[in-house]
């Protein structure tokens, strides 16, 4: 979990940065720009999500020394994965940009943050590698390590970068950038000491088949995830700038909430993977039970501690008299999200561990087709007493409800299983 908290910091530290600046248009440009960017590298997020599933089933079946095969199969796929990722950033970018909105100003700052952050592309690949290999080994005071290094060296680059050098969002993207490389360099130097050298072996070509099916499953469904969002930022940006970046704020928030109860996701993969593997299906229901519960508490806890912030901690973030009032609108939405969501990225850790990679692609793919889709975009013709921005809001939330919802016949199946191996 502390690890987790580290990650959504970075942007958290963008926005008090860029929240505190006269204009609205730097926040909202970083906005619509950090969602290009996390949609183009997130949807490959699938390489720390598979190579956590196949490490910790092969440390489980043969042992941690035998998980290294693992993290140069997961390697072996970085290079053609960066390539094609340069190439749509390259032609799409110009493209998907001005879909945010009608201000030029906030598309060129925009364009500005990109230029900078897709120099990062290998950088975020090898991270999501490395970081999966060591959540799959159960080792996760690394990843702790790598991302408060990140986020501290994040916050202190972007504070300098916009406040003293007045480099704008150039400065945030440069920070970002900067920082990420130095928690990849960690990383390196910790899987080097278990095992890592320059020498990458040849592809096992069965190991590596297995990955890439997982890793197939995955890629869909943090596809359909990222384009969500991606609807998600456009139809506030389709509304007002003002808008956009009240939204971009809560959003910010909303990674805080999901990477903290993602804890419980991630202890539920490395465990679950690790003790299907080593044929123990006791502990199997048993971390399915714990981890549920322990991520049901955590939500409920964040939900009471948002409440009791009230406004201070949107003054934390920006003191825009434009934004702030929008903000105070919504707060509501922000107490519900860790409750709307908490079950969803629980059941996606344990789909992981169980390597039920399918049930997670099709239950996001009927959340987002189903139930958002034409929640979102329905007409608002049919009332004017509600906010339109009210109502994307409540699609978003009934969309994190429905993906729990779609999951929940994959967890029987799975808990069935355990029981039946344990009979037999």
């Amino acid at each position: 979990m502390l690890s987790n908290i580290t990650v959504p910091l970075l942007g958290l530290v963008d926005t008090a940065i860029l929240g505190h600046l006269d204009s609205v248009s730097p926040l909202a440009a970083v906005a619509i720009g950090a969602q290009i960017f996390t949609l183009l590298l997130w949807s490959f997020g699938f390489l720390r999500m598979g190579t956590t599933a196949v490490t910790a089933y092969e440390a489980g079946r043969a042992g941690l020394p035998q998980s290294i095969h693992v993290l140069y199969q997961s390697l072996w796929l970085v290079l053609p994965i960066g390539v094609v990722c340069a190439c749509i950033a390259s032609i799409f970018t110009p493209l998907v940009v001005p879909l945010f909105g009608a201000d030029t100003i906030v598309h060129h700052l925009a364009r500005e943050y990109l230029a900078i952050r897709f120099w990062g592309i290998p950088i975020t690949l090898l991270q999501y590698c490395l970081v999966g290999w060591f959540i799959g080994r159960g080792e996760t005071r690394i990843p702790m390590m790598m991302l408060i290094c990140a986020n501290l060296l994040n916050g202190l680059l972007n504070y300098y970068f916009v406040w003293h050098l007045n480099m704008g969002v150039e400065g945030v993207a440069l920070g970002s950038l900067l920082a990420e490389g130095a928690a990849v360099g960690i990383a390196i130097w910790a899987a080097s000491k278990r095992g890592l050298s320059l020498r990458i072996p040849y592809p096992d070509r069965d190991l590596l088949r297995r990955m890439i099916v997982i890793n197939r499953d995955l890629f869909i469904r943090t596809l359909t995830l990222l384009l969500v969002f991606a609807l998600f930022a456009a139809l506030g940006a389709a509304q007002s700038t003002e808008t956009l970046a009240a939204n971009a704020v809560l959003i910010s928030l909303l990674l805080l909430i999901s990477n903290a109860l993602d804890g419980f996701a991630h202890a539920a993969e490395s465990l679950i993977g690790r003790y299907t593997g080593a044929g123990v299906p006791d502990y199997v229901r048993r971390i399915i039970g714990l981890t549920g519960l322990n991520s049901l508490i955590a939500a409920l806890l964040l939900s009471v501690g948002f409440i009791l912030l009230g406004e201070t901690l949107f003054n934390l973030l920006t003191d825009n008299p434009e934004v702030l009032p929008r903000l105070k609108e919504m707060q509501v939405w922000l107490w519900l999200l860790p409750l709307s969501g908490f079950a969803s990225y629980w059941l996606d850790g344990v789909m992981v561990g169980a390597q039920a990679t399918a049930s997670m692609r099709n239950a996001m793919l009927a959340a987002a087709v189903l139930i958002f889709l034409p929640l979102a975009t329905m007409p608002w013709w049919w009332t004017t007493s509600i906010d339109s921005n009210t109502l994307l809001w409540a699609a978003f939330h009934c969309f994190l409800v429905a993906r729990a919802v779609f999951l929940l016949p994959a967890l029987l199946r799975i808990i069935a299983t355990q029981c039946q191996a344990k009979s037999d």
